[in-house]
């Protein structure tokens, strides 16, 4: 099953501390016997585990003793077969033939809502026989399926067809014949080859015999003879809309734009280099980057791998920049604002441009590599890599801080800001250490000399002072930088690492949950721009912006999701963590203030397999092969 990674936390930690006061659960709140082999689990976006079994997929709610859905329909699916679409409550299962167009092979598909428990589509019951393209597109809430329907006469049953299903009432909207069913002539091919365009009034279906249009009452509008196109997007009036081709070699990616009538706008189409990884239509033009490969698997350590950044004319397609910045690197971060485009490199450095090609930084940014962090402050944009950081003007580039703040490379770096005392505190080399926000001074304020040489990974502003804790640390400090306490415990064993995933709705992450991806395929009808600088500690707004983007459909299933994200976290107070306990490995319930552990599950098992819902505060733990437990970490 794929693994879904879009707004989750890894909280893992373990702690030295008197267990006798702790509340101990021997007892899960239910228990879910599914009567086959657990092969995965996963913890979706709205809380809910979907367990992959050797018999198919199980869905379970713990407000229910009973599992909310169990889709055996297609029997075991292999993982690539199971594509938790994100951002959404949907989950698209397939099976069979995954080629553009099946030939005689048999396709099956089906989508399943895993909040309310509903199959909404079954290619089987719905006499599908081959699918060539399964797209659920967001915002409006649809299905578009494509393929070869068994219905109707002969001709009919070998005509290619289009559907679009309503995924709220679950019933088909419309649908209609790719091609004239019995049309004599030399044989054409009407396979998708893509992802259609749903617009208002009509939507575009890339085919292998071109770009068709048709109303969505079945009406032809059109046909254009652009080929190969795999994804496209409109601009807001739905009259311009950008098609994307990947050459055979997949080192290249054209782009075509077309009229609403079908008619192409560009002389020629535009060919850049590498495989587009963002794409945004601006008043002043359009915005491409593209990443380029040198073959193989992308290493950001070989010079050809690199990213392209353009910016092209809407009316001709032409490059409007004279001379495109330098990379040296793949684009990590790409920001759209008023005045230009902000970017920022996997390699290391950070720069600006304007929309006319000139740069608005005074000279390029020198960086550590892996930028982890850039945001907007008070005093300016701040960023934090591996090596160092800093806070830039964002008009100039000009240095706020005298100079970077420096440190030995860390896999993460922890950093808060603390308003009561008007100071930055980032927390490296086994310190932490504060920065004034107006003269930009750097203090040592406390010490953090984490175990097995751990970099912290998180930390918090607390009534009491600052809280700070990585896998296997957990500290507070008071606001003087004296210690309140320090905790730790050796890990249960690196192995284990691998099967626990955090099901957190991290706050500081639902920025990713608000973007959509450009990667050709991508619904390009999505939820909005990704391309929007976050603000440094405002989670609330993050938060806010995630919420408000899932209430923007109104539907039951999507409510929910808002809901959630405007939850208060069970770990805003608490954090849960993986230990050795006297009657074996567990999970500790432990409060940030005191330190001390509040709850303990003794799980029983060396290498546990769970997970934790840190939004509800729920554990699910595979007790055995075809048993899952379900705990409640709140009480």
């Amino acid at each position: 099953m794929r693994k879904f990674n879009q707004s989750i936390l890894l909280i893992l930690g373990v702690l030295i501390i008197n267990y006798s006061t702790a509340q101990k659960a021997q007892t899960p709140e239910n228990t879910y016997e599914l009567g086959a082999k657990i092969n995965e689990m996963t913890l979706t976006v709205g809380g809910i585990l979907v367990a992959a079994t050797n018999e198919g997929l199980v869905g379970i709610d713990p407000k229910n003793s009973a599992p909310i859905f169990t889709f055996n329909n297609f029997g075991k699916l292999e993982p690539e077969e199971t594509d938790f679409i994100p951002d959404s409550p949907y989950i698209v299962v397939s099976q069979g033939a995954n080629s553009k167009f099946a030939g005689l092979a048999k396709t099956k598909r089906a989508v399943i809502n895993y909040i309310n428990g509903k199959v909404i589509f079954n290619s089987e019951t719905d006499n599908w026989n081959q699918i060539f393209t399964c797209n659920v597109v967001l915002p409006q809430n649809k299905l578009i399926v494509s393929g070869i329907q068994k219905e109707g006469d002969k001709f009919e049953k070998m005509t290619p067809k289009l559907a679009v299903y309503d995924l709220e009432t679950q019933k088909l909207d419309y649908s209609f014949f790719l091609d004239k069913p019995g049309r004599v002539g030399i044989g054409k091919d009407f396979s998708v080859t893509g992802t259609p365009l749903l617009l208002k009034d009509f939507l575009i279906i890339p085919t292998a015999q071109g770009l068709i249009a048709k109303k969505h009452n079945g009406e032809d509008l059109w046909e254009c003879k652009i080929k190969g196109i795999n994804w496209m997007v409109a601009d807001k009036t739905e009259k311009e809309i950008y098609g994307f081709e990947t050459t055979t070699n997949g080192k290249n990616t054209r782009i075509h734009k077309i009229g609403s009538n079908g008619v192409e706008l560009w002389k020629d189409d535009r060919k850049v280099q590498g495989n587009i990884s963002n794409f945004q239509i601006l008043p002043q033009g359009l915005a491409v980057v593209s990443d380029k490969s040198s073959g193989g698997s992308i290493s950001v350590f070989a010079a050809s791998d690199e990213s392209e950044i353009g910016f092209l004319s809407a009316s001709t397609g032409e490059d409007l920049w004279e001379k495109a910045p330098k990379t040296k690197g793949y684009v990590q971060h790409f920001y759209v604002q008023d005045d230009g485009i902000l970017f920022g490199i996997q390699q290391g450095g950070i720069n600006k441009i304007s929309f006319d090609g000139k740069t608005l930084f005074k000279k390029p940014l020198k960086t550590g590599e892996n930028i982890m962090l850039m945001a907007e402050s008070p005093q300016g944009l701040i960023y934090i890599t591996s090596e160092d950081a800093n806070i830039v003007d964002l008009k100039t580039g000009d240095q706020v801080w005298s100079k970077p703040l420096k440190y030995k490379r860390a896999t993460s770096v922890a950093s808060t800001f603390d308003s009561s005392n008007n100071r930055y505190l980032i927390a490296a080399d086994g310190k932490i250490m504060a920065i004034d926000a107006n003269s930009g001074n750097v203090s040592d304020f406390a010490k953090c000399d984490f175990d097995e040489k751990e970099d912290p990974s998180s930390m918090e502003i607390r009534n009491d002072g600052v809280f700070l804790s990585s896998d296997q640390n957990m500290t507070l400090v008071n606001f003087d930088g004296d210690e309140v306490y320090h905790a730790y415990h050796k890990s249960p064993g690196r192995s284990t690492f691998g099967k626990i995933v955090g099901g957190a709705l991290a706050v500081a992450s639902t920025a990713m949950a608000v973007g959509m991806s450009a990667r050709a395929g991508a619904n390009r009808t999505g939820y909005g721009s990704m391309n929007d600088l976050s603000s440094y500690n405002d989670y609330g707004k993050e938060a806010k912006r995630a919420a408000d983007m899932f209430s923007g459909i109104a539907t039951a299933s999507f409510a929910y999701l808002a809901t959630r994200f405007k939850s208060t976290a069970a770990t805003e107070n608490a954090q849960f963590i993986l230990t050795s306990l006297d009657e074996g490995t567990g999970l500790v319930k432990v409060n940030k203030d005191t330190g001390k552990i509040e709850k303990e599950i003794v799980l029983k098992d060396k290498k546990p397999e769970y997970q934790v819902d840190e939004i509800s505060g729920v554990l699910y733990y595979k007790a055995n092969d075809k048993t899952i437990y379900a705990y409640n970490l709140q009480n």
